[in-house]
């Protein structure tokens, strides 16, 4: 009798939901600008990662391209929390 065959079970529906993540605010030009990470585990399982500035929902509001890719949640954020305020800022001043 043939074994059974190895099954990939996808990660369940949750797993890929965007969840967002409120990051400390930075300053620009004298202004706070609200800072969040929109976090997401891909089909292939690697977590992707985009940076939310200003106020959601509105005209204001900038996101950057996925720019954060690994193979675990906690790579990811080491890799948010290893960016300096100088870093964000320059992020932001390129998507104005």
């Amino acid at each position: 009798m043939p074994g059974q065959p190895v099954r990939y079970t996808p990660p369940a529906a949750a797993a890929t939901d965007t969840v967002v993540h409120d990051l400390p605010p930075i300053r620009f030009d004298g202004q706070p600008i609200d800072i969040r990470l929109s976090l997401r585990r891909s089909d292939d399982g690697i977590w992707r990662g985009r940076i939310l500035f200003g106020a959601e929902g509105t005209e204001a509001e900038r996101s950057s391209a996925e720019i954060f890719c690994a193979a675990s949640e906690q790579d990811l954020w080491q890799s948010v929390r290893d960016l300096r305020d100088h870093h964000l800022r320059d992020l932001y001043r390129s998507l104005l």
